[in-house]
């Protein structure tokens, strides 16, 4: 019951919560979400600590909000571009995103002049590209089955990262330390499942997609000959009776 079938085939609840591969995900995604999560929520208590006005406090929450977006956006199509073309897996890109976070938590935590502009960027950036990296992987490594269960399960990483990490300048230098943790239990998964992405993740779905298309062709090509079967059968049927009752009107003149 707990033996996991082959990555990318569909996992059962059960057999995914209890996977390598979905437990180093999970902890990976603690720490990257947990500790960017942490920095937004106190961005404008350390804005005020490091001594910022209250425009650039509300700049930053633009900034972390417009770059939050285009994180989420980016990290899908971009991922999806490397992956077809270069055979680039999704765990490598994931861990790329926490590298890059750690960059946003060091600005915070050595406090350089102005630097809160930049950390905004960051942060928010890899806060919203850690989510469609998290999510595409789940799907692409335990199957679609039951990735409805599998996508809230991935969500509460946030939480607990946000309850963990919850706290400013030698608490950042800690975030940042837990993050590169992350970098380090997101390559394991990269090691792990390298050469199932090295493979045609969706040769399955070709397959599939490539049956019902020839199914779907199949009836369309059925229901016109059924139609003029049966619209032929009935214009013989008008012709017969037209000579028919053509017949009976000669008859009737000549008697």
């Amino acid at each position: 019951m707990l033996k996991p079938p082959a990555r990318g085939e569909d996992y059962s609840i059960l057999q995914a919560l209890v996977s390598v591969d979905m437990l180093v995900l999970f902890f990976a995604t603690i720490c990257g979400v947990g500790g960017t999560l942490t920095a937004i929520d106190n961005m404008g208590q350390i804005g005020q600590s490091l001594g910022y006005p209250a425009k650039s406090i509300n700049t930053f929450v633009s900034l972390i909000s417009i770059w939050n977006y285009a994180g989420r956006v980016t990290a899908g199509f971009v991922s999806e571009i490397f992956l077809a073309r270069y055979k680039f897996p999704r765990p490598l890109m994931l861990t790329l995103v926490l590298l890059l976070a750690c960059v946003g938590h060091l600005l915070i935590a050595f406090g350089v002049p102005q630097s809160l502009y930049a950390a905004s960027v960051v942060i928010g950036f890899c806060f919203g590209a850690q989510w469609p990296l998290l999510f595409a992987i789940i799907s692409e490594v335990f199957g679609l089955k039951y990735y409805s269960t599998l996508y809230n399960f991935g969500s509460v990483a946030s939480p607990i990262g946000s309850y963990i990490l919850n706290c400013f300048k030698a608490s950042f230098l800690i975030i940042t330390a837990t993050t590169v943790l992350g970098v380090v239990v997101s390559l394991v998964l990269v090691w792990r499942t390298r050469k199932f992405y090295r493979g045609d993740i969706y040769a399955r779905f070709k397959d599939v997609g490539f049956t019902s298309a020839a199914a779907a062709a199949a009836a369309e090509v059925e229901v016109p000959i059924e139609s003029g079967g049966k619209q032929g059968r009935a214009e013989e049927e008008v012709v017969v009776n037209g000579k028919s009752s053509e017949e009976e009107v000669v008859n009737g003149c000549k008697g």
